[in-house]
């Protein structure tokens, strides 16, 4: 098999800023409209990156994390028939709010 046959596509990335629970809307359309355009694939990961300084800012500007943050995991979890929970990561560094990472094979 040659190496071009063996590469993956490169993953699909968004980035989302502004109010948490808009990001959080956002984020999910944006997963449904991705699992659409990727179609029938053989494996699929999809992960959401957290800027917690721009958390951070958010609170502070008085958006609440909580119900929405839960309610929103449990919707991922349990509609789009994923194969597994999206894989969540905190990060410390600046950045915008939320980004929607999803990865795939043919």
């Amino acid at each position: 098999m040659s190496d071009r046959a063996d590469a993956l596509p490169a993953p699909l990335v968004w980035g989302f800023d502004g109010p948490f629970d808009t990001c959080l809307q956002d984020l999910e359309d944006t997963l449904r409209r991705a699992l659409v355009q990727v179609g029938d694939v053989s494996r699929i990961v999809v992960s959401v990156e957290l800027s917690l300084p721009a958390l951070q800012r958010r609170v502070r500007a008085g958006d609440a994390v909580q119900p929405a943050w839960g309610e929103f995991l449990a919707r991922l979890a349990a509609r789009y028939g994923l194969p597994a929970a999206p894989r969540v990561r905190y990060l410390r560094s600046e950045g915008r709010l939320a980004t929607l990472i999803v990865a795939y094979r043919s």
